[in-house]
């Protein structure tokens, strides 16, 4: 798992945040109380112990992007079959 957060980070958080590349895997969360930092949702990611399914491993990763610093901080990362969406409790908690 952390070589393909390496790669996700590496690759897919750079196409999207840096070169403004949206290939409709991310997603801002909304319905948040505080909009900044901004926090996202990666609907593909690719992992390796998934094998053949490639981007649609169906694993989330909620993560809040500091452009600014160019940091990245992850909050929460689940696969879609065990949770349906991210938990807003958690990410109200983390922003607070």
């Amino acid at each position: 798992m952390e070589d393909d957060l390496k790669i996700f980070i590496d690759i897919q958080l750079k196409l999207f945040h840096k070169l403004k590349q949206d290939n409709d895997g991310i997603k801002q969360v909304t319905g948040l109380t505080k909009e900044y930092p901004k926090v996202y949702k990666a609907r593909k990611f690719a992992c390796k112990s998934l094998k053949g399914k490639g981007g649609k491993s169906e694993i989330r990763v909620i993560y809040v992007y500091f452009e600014h610093e160019d940091v990245v901080e992850f909050i929460e990362m689940y696969y879609k079959g065990d949770q349906e969406n991210e938990d807003k409790e958690r990410i109200e908690d983390y922003l607070s």
